[in-house]
């Protein structure tokens, strides 16, 4: 079995749409009626959520006027947020295929679909071609890459001269050996946490200038320390959410992120750049 077959294994659901569907309804909205705010929750696969989006997109000066990529899209909610606050173009690539169909379903729900198109691909061999985009974002995809020298040379290729890449990932801050399992792999096997300097040194080679580095760890915790207050208050999850991705193992994979975080291993860090 190939990396990519197991790494789309570890994020498959078997039935994501009725899933969030229901989710939906549990929250006494319709399909007629449901936002991108109301799909934040579970469509925003990565530390913060929405305001970790907002936060780090809003560096990035998207236009109505620019065709933009998000790389490892998930079900897309951050490609339907970057359509919906800055009117661009998206396309979306992802390697789970379930994901990217949930995903453009979501966008029809919410009246984006002729804004966003989320396609099944690897970031390794993105599906589009040279110079295609001006501009490009990841959220935590770069922890099941171990190949960060092939990925920035695919951004390279498929972004104009000049064009902003944005990468929020969780990477590599300090020494020491990571609890499993965490969102992005059930055990080590399948994850490539890498240094900043790692991403730095593939950028640059690949023809970037890196412009910005921003460590988030503070942030992260008080994010992990915000979910489980309102878990407890409420006496247990919202109808929608993270924890329907990340399925049963979900407490034990926040209470890892946790440690990880704190025991100074691992920090969410926002990389931007420039292609030259």
């Amino acid at each position: 079995m190939t990396a990519h077959t197991e790494i789309s294994k570890h994020y498959r659901h078997g039935d994501l749409v009725e899933a969030i569907r229901a989710g939906v309804a549990a929250q006494g909205k319709t399909l007629a009626n449901v936002t991108i705010d109301d799909l934040a929750a579970i469509d925003e696969f990565h530390i913060g959520g929405r305001k970790a989006t907002e936060e780090f997109l809003d560096q990035l000066a998207f236009t109505a006027a620019m065709n933009v990529l998000d790389v490892g899209c998930g079900l897309g909610g951050a490609a339907r947020f970057v359509a919906d606050r800055y009117g661009s173009r998206v396309s979306g690539v992802d390697l789970t295929s379930e994901y990217v169909q949930a995903g453009n379903v979501l966008c029809q729900w919410v009246q984006l679909d002729r804004h966003v198109s989320l396609h099944q691909g690897s970031a390794l061999a993105i599906p589009f071609g040279e110079k295609t985009f001006d501009g490009a974002f990841m959220l935590h995809v770069g922890m099941n890459i171990t190949d960060k020298e092939q990925l920035a040379l695919e951004l390279a290729r498929v972004l104009r001269p000049g064009a902003v890449i944005g990468i929020y990932d969780v990477m590599r801050t300090g020494p020491g050996e990571l609890a499993f399992p965490v969102p992005w792999a059930a055990t080590s096997d399948l994850s490539a946490v890498a240094e900043p300097a790692h991403y730095r040194q593939a950028l640059e080679k690949a023809g970037f200038s890196v412009t910005a580095e921003r460590n988030r760890r503070d942030f992260a915790l008080e994010f992990f320390a915000d979910l489980q207050a309102k878990t407890g208050a409420q006496g247990g999850p919202p109808p929608l959410g993270l924890h329907v991705l990340m399925g049963t193992t979900t407490p034990e994979k926040v209470q890892n992120m946790i440690a990880n975080i704190s025991d100074g291993c691992i920090a969410p860090v926002e990389l931007i750049a420039h292609k030259l």
